[in-house]
């Protein structure tokens, strides 16, 4: 089967298989799309040093805080949306949580911009702590792990991860993708077709929303790259879109041979098994305990657990209590996929914009109602490689994309092409939302203007900003806009109720922690044995060497 991207196939069928599925969906289904953010940043001082302070007393818990977490690292804030069908409202509640983390924060500021602010010697970055019990403890030595493996400095790159789903009912009138070779039907089918498409031209979403084509000097200084030097306390690449979903950023080598494949949840589930239970010299060098019985990380396995996978998009379903995320997605299929390329929008005082949340809900339909075709090892490759390419210079005007039947196409050309077959989804976004006034078609002509002039990108905006200063400097930029966002979120008060409301939470979450620490009697390398060893694929009827 040719694996031509649909887009670049017969404009006419293409089109005519989008309609159908739009068809299908109606008006009401449209309406009753689910989203959700989280939004990492870094928690900073006043003169733009990572801080070094435990996560803030006032936020509660962040272990059980259902809105309020952190990441990596004690000061990479992680704050979590509930599930929305309303793009306002899902605004609203981050820019919500945004007031309360800052209102805890004394004179802390959230960075603005995805790469880090400037940052201490390697082992003083703060790793998140999360008390005593064996989940908490868990969590912590999970990320001692990812220091040893891949450095303190690479774990804080911030990003924003966006959560879609279709409702339940829409499963029964969409077909399976066209293309598949699974005979998978429902949610599983659907996307894990989006998965395929989605993983072929998200480039797209790094053209469009790269907002990271420079790093401070702090975060490089030892390390071997190919960046420029924009004056002495940055470096760039001067067509880069995403250095952070580029080599330099949140990548792997080790799992660069990992070759995941996504034609159906078995064989996504079979493709993470080898790496979850099988030893990786390299690791087993590192140790589950150093000398004194310190735990050093989970185990020697490629993978600890399936959270350190580097996927640009996941197939999850939330997990229960004692449950591993093979297994919630063995028991109860996918809910959700989970967008995880988007840099933070550093123009933005919560990090993203409503016209990139309707661009994304195109997107992800494209990707839901194209053809499909199975990924394959080598056009998976091929992926990775176009991915990179654009992180790296998606703006150069030379730049020519891969295609998996061997030949190249212009950026620019694909890019058109890809947006010519968003147009039907942009209409019907816009007649299921009326009252909207073609705000999806208006985020649909901001696609266009960006690709027909790349200088209006968020790299080429960041870039040129840097240039205009008397001394460039990545740190000072994303300082002032971090202040400024600083400033105008805390300038609108809180309701009394919200702040009520959010006070009560991080009581509870601190009483739950506690309370789950009283209860653990199972010795820690018990559990961690027993966590570890939980059969992954029992649940999908396969086996590990199939």
């Amino acid at each position: 089967m040719s694996q031509i991207p649909a887009c670049l196939e017969s404009a006419g069928s293409h089109r005519a298989r989008l309609m159908s599925g739009l068809d299908r969906l109606g008006p009401r289904m449209l309406r009753q799309l689910n989203r959700g953010l989280e939004k990492e940043s870094l928690r900073v001082t006043p003169d733009g040093r990572l801080a070094t302070t435990p996560h803030p007393a006032g936020l509660g818990s962040a272990m059980m805080h259902p809105s309020i977490t952190t990441d990596f690292s004690e000061a990479q804030i992680e704050l979590i949306t509930g599930v929305h069908q309303r793009i306002d409202e899902c605004l609203a509640e981050l820019t919500r949580l945004h007031q309360v983390t800052l209102g805890e924060m004394g004179d802390e500021r959230l960075w603005a911009t995805s790469m880090p602010c400037l940052l201490p010697p390697e082992a003083m970055i703060p790793i998140g702590q999360y008390g005593t019990s064996n989940v908490g403890r868990t969590k912590t030595v999970y990320r001692l792990g990812l220091s040893h493996r891949y450095g303190r400095r690479m774990q804080t790159i911030s990003g924003l991860h966006y959560n879609f789903s279709l409702p339940e009912a829409a499963w029964q009138s969409l077909p399976p993708p066209a293309g598949a070779t699974t005979p998978e039907t429902g949610p599983n089918a659907g996307y894990f077709g989006l998965i395929r498409n989605f993983r072929r031209d998200s480039w797209l979403l790094l053209l469009l929303f790269g907002a990271s084509p420079a790093v401070a000097r702090s975060f490089v200084d030892g390390s071997r790259h190919r960046l420029e030097p924009l004056g002495s306390q940055t470096f760039h690449l001067p067509w880069a879109t995403s250095l952070r979903m580029g080599p330099l950023g949140y990548q792997s080598d080790a799992q660069a041979s990992l070759g995941v494949s996504y034609n159906c949840l078995p064989s996504y589930a079979r493709s993470l098994s080898a790496a979850l239970t099988r030893p990786y010299p390299p690791y087993e060098a590192i140790g589950i305990t150093d000398a004194d019985g310190q735990y050093r990380q989970l185990s020697t396995t490629l993978l600890q657990i399936e959270n350190e996978f580097y996927g640009t998009i996941r197939p999850k379903q939330p997990i229960e209590r004692g449950e591993r995320p093979l297994h919630a997605l063995a028991r109860r299929g996918v809910a959700y996929v989970e967008v995880r390329l988007m840099d933070l929008d550093p123009y933005s005082p919560i990090g993203i914009e409503a016209s990139t949340i309707r661009f994304l809900d195109i997107f992800l339909l494209h990707c839901l109602l194209s053809e499909s075709p199975p990924d394959t090892p080598e056009s998976i490759d091929r992926l990775s490689r176009n991915r990179h390419a654009v992180a790296q210079r998606g703006r150069d005007p030379a730049l020519r994309l891969l295609l998996d039947d061997g030949s190249s196409i212009a950026l620019g050309e694909w890019a058109a092409s890809l947006l010519d077959g968003c147009e039907p989804i942009a209409a019907a976004l816009d007649d299921a939302w009326p009252e909207g006034g073609g705000a999806y078609q208006a985020a649909l002509a901001m696609a266009r203007t960006r690709v027909a002039d790349m200088a209006s990108t968020p790299s080429a905006r960041v870039l040129a900003a840097l240039r205009a200063m008397p001394e460039p400097s990545l740190i000072a930029f994303a300082l002032e806009l971090s202040s400024a966002h600083r400033e105008t979120l805390l300038r609108e008060p809180l309701p009394a109720d919200v702040r009520a409301h959010f006070r009560a939470l991080a009581a509870r979450s601190v009483a739950t922690q506690q309370a789950e620490e009283a209860a653990d009697t199972m010795p820690f390398e018990q559990w961690r044995q027993h966590y570890l060893q939980l059969p992954l694929l029992s649940d999908f009827g396969v086996a590990a060497g199939r």
